[in-house]
């Protein structure tokens, strides 16, 4: 398995994670031209905990917060760039225009 996962599967590894003590943190955003503010985001998020999970935006997402003309990268490959960084560990892309229903699910320990 990747680090690109559905939002079932992540429930899954959290319980895993979770019984062994880990300190889950949890940040989203559309991530449609990555930038170093983004970089450094993600450092920051993976320093406060063990496990870093990422919630992406969808493309529908994207173009109701953004507007027509965006998303400019398509969310499979913002999904995969994202997941390339080496301080997040999974990747999730979300179809709502606020990641209120992921963290409801997920409840990670630090957003």
């Amino acid at each position: 398995m990747g680090k690109v996962v559905s939002l079932n599967e992540l429930k899954e590894i959290m319980a895993k994670e979770r019984a062994t003590g880990k300190k889950i943190v949890f940040t989203n955003g559309c991530f449609d031209l990555v930038h170093v503010g983004h970089v450094r985001c993600l450092q920051e998020a993976k320093g406060r905990g063990n496990l870093l999970i990422v919630a992406v935006n969808s493309d529908r997402s994207v173009r109701k917060l953004k507007g027509e003309r965006r998303p400019v990268v398509p969310e499979e490959e913002r999904a995969e760039i994202i997941s390339a960084f080496a301080s997040v560990d999974y990747v999730v892309v979300f179809a709502e225009e606020t990641p209120a229903g992921i963290i409801e699910v997920l409840k990670p320990d630090v957003l």
